[in-house]
C-alpha cells in the first residue's frame, strides 16, 4: 500500500533541509510519460533521499526502479523513506559512483525510462551509458539541464563554468545523435526529454 502521507513528509523535510528534489512542474511532465508508457524498468542516476524514485512508483506502479546514489548517508535515508512509503520491494538502491557502476550494468536495452539527476559534469557520460541501457522507444530524461538559466545565457563565471560546459555538451549530443529525438523543455530548471529510436 503506497503511503502518500509519508511521501509528502519526505518532500517537506527535503525542502526544509535544502536537499534538491525534483520540481513539481518537472514531475508533472514525467508523470504524463510514466502514465502513457506504463514502464516496467526505470533507471535513476542520483537517488538523493528517494523522493523522485518514489514518485516514479506512484505513477508507474508496475515498475521496478534501479537507482544509483554516491552518498551512503543519503542512500540510507532513501532506504528508510521508501520503507515508510511501503515500496521497498520496488526500488533497488545501488550505492557508489555512477561513473563506475553504469559500465558494469550488462542490461543493454533493458530500461524503459532513464532519469539523470546527478553530477552535472558527468552528464555527457551518463547520456552515452543511458543510450546503451535504454530499450528502443525508451526515454532518457535529464533534469536541471538549463541550470538556473546559465546554459542558454552568456555565462562565464568560474564557479559553475565546468557544469555549464558539460550541460551544453549534453544538449548538443542529445540533439545531434541520430538515435535520439530530443526536446529541451523549460520546466523546473530545464528538462531534456529524449526518445530512443533504432537503438
Amino acid at each position: 500500500m503506497f503511503n502518500l502521507q509519508e511521501l509528502e513528509k519526505i518532500k517537506k523535510k527535503a525542502l526544509e533541509e535544502h536537499i534538491p528534489i525534483i520540481m513539481d512542474d518537472t514531475l508533472a511532465v514525467i508523470k504524463q510519460i510514466l502514465e502513457q508508457e506504463n514502464p516496467t524498468h526505470i533507471l535513476e542516476i542520483g537517488t538523493a533521499v528517494g523522493y523522485s524514485a518514489s514518485q516514479f512508483i506512484r505513477f508507474a506502479p508496475n515498475a521496478i526502479v534501479d537507482t544509483i546514489e554516491l552518498d551512503e548517508v543519503k542512500a540510507n535515508e532513501a532506504r528508510e523513506n521508501i520503507e515508510k512509503i511501503g515500496i521497498a520491494d520496488k526500488i533497488n538502491i545501488l550505492v557508489g559512483n555512477a561513473v563506475e557502476i553504469l559500465p558494469t550494468l550488462d542490461t543493454e536495452g533493458k530500461y524503459d525510462i532513464l532519469f539523470i539527476d546527478a553530477n552535472k559534469g558527468k552528464y555527457p557520460f551518463f547520456l552515452q551509458e543511458s543510450i546503451r541501457l535504454a530499450k528502443n522507444g525508451g526515454w532518457i530524461l535529464a533534469d536541471n539541464i538549463l541550470y538556473k538559466g546559465y546554459v542558454m545565457g552568456d555565462y562565464k563565471k568560474h564557479k559553475q563554468r565546468t557544469a555549464v560546459k558539460h550541460l551544453r555538451e549534453y544538449i548538443q549530443m542529445a540533439v545531434e545523435n541520430e538515435h535520439l529525438e530530443t526536446e529541451i523543455l523549460e520546466v523546473g530548471d530545464g528538462l531534456a526529454v529524449s526518445r530512443v529510436k533504432n537503438n
